[in-house]
């Protein structure tokens, strides 16, 4: 497939400073090694404020440690520091204060300092920021104490209620973890008051506990499965791996249902008895709640959960004891990354394909990347697992960077569904259906099985576009060139580039008309509603984000669907990973050709990945599996290739198209997006910079550019695009802080830097 225009985006960084009180000096000091500083000797502290600068202070009554995490003023107020090695001194000394305190947490190792810097290097990010997502945490500055935490009880209220059962399912389902009173009431949405009458009939037990205490320690002998073969000989690779006590990493590939997961457990139990502790990420969130059960079957006890669902308890809690070596494991999203880990001997990124680990505002870094480079600097071990892995990794692996480990067929009875495409310009389709006659009819043969059918579409929401059939108007955000999608669900159309909302209008907001808005396209809302129609007997779930306001009853939903409540899923990319439905044989995918569309870099790539993930959830149990692709170009190439199920040609296909021009993984990209609400300055400053690309022209790089950005306005912010495309090997980074630092630019004015672009819009 030709890899045809690229088009570039860039996230967002803001490259200002602030003027402390305090002496700066700035921040390309190599961390210090463990030493000691008495009382009143200079230090110099990075704090966790935007001002890309190591601060003087004088070292605090009882002396402090390299790396101690501390509080000290900055202008009026308390802010969080660490410290960074020793104070420079070319600064009035009468004028520098001292740490107020050093914190009651473990102080951070020269390991998580060098990568914190090697990171930000990297990724063109002020150290700060990066500091900032190694303290993202509640409460740490508060002294140690005592609090009150709620946890399940043995005895069953005297009279059963709604509020009192979604207490104690809460605490059921967090496996006896404790919460604040706060807490417990919010996550069940009571009143405390009901917590206290469970307290009082201990069926919930209030106990006074230190704020911060160990997780359970893990038994790596409880309750291992007995492997396959193939998984046997897998676990022990990876197994030897773990022993070696040094840096490596592993790409393990496997066919959905092959069993990764016990694979890579098998490795994470290897570490635990080395003394070393494990990271597992994972890229959804409703993933965890299902791999936290088969941990602690694996282990006895759950590992430390790390993501935005977790309590603020648990989070500070978890981040204080991983810091002393008390969590041996912990599982959890991609900033789970930056946690203090005392001896971090493996990371398992799974999934590792995921688009989600690429952190896409703020500071912008890909976890697969940034996961080999911490690895890499602390001497452990990475396992990359996926069923259809990213070019790059593929590419490493072939490069003999990566050892390879294979899982070529499913675990047990099951076996790989037979694909099959659906030519739609064979099939007569009224204009108002998505439902073809010969998918209908696959969905009505499984429902009469007593089986399920998975009907896939990646497009939350009832219709993208909504528009007026008398003056052609689209119903677009005030905010962004972008349309509203129509939610019918919630009654609401919704911008999903800033998140705004407004009832659906019942005359067009253009030219008046009453009665004459009309949604166009497939979302997933109106997939659920034609299914309904079509399927009137059968019992419908629908699995998108947006329909869902906690992980936890996203979670149920799912566990109920395993269990057979519901004849025919329609779902998002949200049910294309990890999920195990037992009973589903069939998925039908709606659109196999929506992700081709475009001219984004990987739009292949991204489009073989999903097919074959959400594929892969039909026949894992015994009965066999289908899917079925609705499309319109069964003659492309990669609609062929998926198919064939040739995962390797597909792959070595890709390579060579983006080989023979020079793009990643064989060549190197990088985006500025430049963005303020003036459109003339934003578009003038992007011209200044193509006009002064020398520092990129010396190492062998184009700039293209400036351009509108494909979604030009978000949030009443102008975008404009450039794009740097540079040969492998290059000095990339060093010659974007050249080329950048020629430009002023004002207040109002950001400009972002994303290293190895993933998303192109």
């Amino acid at each position: 497939m030709p890899v045809g225009v690229f088009l570039f985006c860039i996230y967002r960084i803001e490259w200002k400073a602030e003027t402390p009180d305090e002496s700066e000096r700035a921040v390309n000091v190599t961390p210090t090694g463990p030493g000691y500083f008495d009382e009143g000797d200079l230090v110099g502290v990075l704090t966790s404020q935007p001002l890309d600068r190591v601060l003087d202070y004088r070292a605090p009554e009882g002396g402090c440690h390299a790396g101690a995490f501390v509080e000290v003023p900055l202008g009026p107020r308390k802010v969080l520091g660490v410290v960074w090695g020793s104070g420079q001194g070319d600064y009035d000394k009468a004028r520098i204060r001292s740490i107020i305190r050093v914190l009651d947490a473990a102080p951070m190792r020269e390991e998580l300092q060098v990568f914190l810097q090697r990171a930000a290097e990297y990724t063109l990010t002020p150290l700060t920021a990066m500091l900032r997502l190694a303290t993202r945490v509640p409460g740490l500055s508060n002294p140690p104490s005592m609090q009150k935490v709620y946890r399940l009880g043995n005895g069953r209220p005297n009279r059963e209620t709604e509020a009192r059962g979604r207490v104690l399912d809460v605490l059921e389902e967090f496996g006896g973890l404790s919460f604040t009173l706060s807490e417990l009431s919010k996550q069940a949405g009571v009143t405390p008051s009901v917590v206290k009458g469970l307290v009082a009939q201990d069926c919930v037990l209030e106990e006074d506990t230190p704020r911060d205490l160990p997780f359970a320690r893990l038994d790596v002998d409880c309750g291992g499965k007995t492997l396959s073969a193939d998984q046997a000989t897998a676990a022990g690779q990876l197994r030897t791996a773990a022993q070696s006590g040094g840096y490596g990493t592993t790409l393990l590939r496997g066919v959905t249902g092959s069993g990764k997961t016990e694979v890579y457990l098998e490795a994470v139990a290897e570490a635990v008895r080395q003394g070393r502790q494990a990271l597992v990420l994972l890229p959804e969130i409703a993933l965890t709640a299902e791999f936290l059960k088969r941990f602690e079957a694996r282990f006895g006890a759950r590992a430390g959960e790390w993501h935005s669902g977790v309590t603020m308890t648990e989070r500070r809690r978890l981040w204080k004891i991983v810091g002393q070596g008390g969590c041996q494991v912990v599982v959890g999203a991609r900033s789970a990354l930056f946690l203090p880990y005392q001896n971090l001997g493996l990371i398992v990124v799974d999934e590792e394909h995921d688009s989600s680990y690429k952190q896409e505002d703020g500071v912008l870094y890909n976890a697969r990347d940034m996961a080999v480079l911490r690895a890499s600097i602390c001497g452990a071990q990475v396992v990359l697992a996926s069923a259809t892995p990213s070019l790059e990794s593929w590419a490493n692996a072939e490069a003999g960077k990566y050892q390879r480990i294979e899982l070529s067929s499913r675990f047990g009875a099951s076996v790989l569904p037979d694909f099959r495409a659906i030519d739609m310009r064979l099939e007569k389709l009224p204009s108002s259906r998505w439902i073809s006659p010969s998918l209908e009819a696959a969905v009505n043969n499984r429902i009469a099985k007593g089986e399920q059918a998975l009907l896939f579409i990646n497009r939350r929401g009832y219709a993208p576009v909504t528009i007026c059939r008398a003056c052609g108007h689209q119903v677009t955000c005030k905010d962004c060139d972008a349309t509203l999608v129509e939610h019918r669900f919630q009654n609401r159309l919704i911008c999903h580039q800033c998140g705004e909302s407004e009832p659906v209008p019942e005359v067009c907001p253009h030219c008046e008309a009453e009665g004459r808005l009309a949604a166009v396209g497939p979302g997933v809302e109106r997939l659920s509603e034609e299914a309904s129609n079509l399927f009137p007997q059968a019992r419908v779930a629908t699995l998108s984000s947006d329909l869902y306001t906690s992980a936890r009853a996203l979670k149920q939903q799912i566990e109920e669907i395993a269990a057979g409540a519901a004849d025919i899923i329609i779902g998002t990319q949200l049910v294309a990973k990890g999920h195990n439905f037992p009973k589903l044989t069939l998925v039908g995918v709606i659109d196999a050709d929506l992700g081709l569309q475009g001219s984004d870099l990987r739009a292949a790539e991204r489009t073989f990945q999903l097919m074959r993930q959400v594929a892969g959830r039909a026949g894992r149990s015994e009965a066999p599996g289908t899917a079925l692709l609705q499309t319109f170009q069964p003659e492309h190439s990669v609609i062929r290739a998926i198919l064939a199920g040739d995962e390797e040609g597909f792959w070595q296909t890709e390579a060579a198209e983006r080989k023979q021009v020079g793009m990643p993984p064989y060549g190197r990209m990088a985006g500025i997006i430049l963005s303020s609400p003036d459109l003339q300055e934003v578009f003038e400053i992007g011209a200044e910079l193509a006009r002064r690309d020398g520092p990129i022209r010396q190492i062998g790089a184009q700039v293209f550019g400036p351009a509108p950005a494909p979604i030009a306005r978000i949030r009443g912010r102008h975008r404009v695009r450039l794009l740097i495309k540079a040969p492998k090997g290059v000095a990339l980074q060093k010659a974007i802080s050249q080329w950048i630092a020629q430009v002023k630019t004002p207040n109002q004015f950001r400009l972002s830097v994303d290293i190895d672009p993933q998303s192109f819009y």
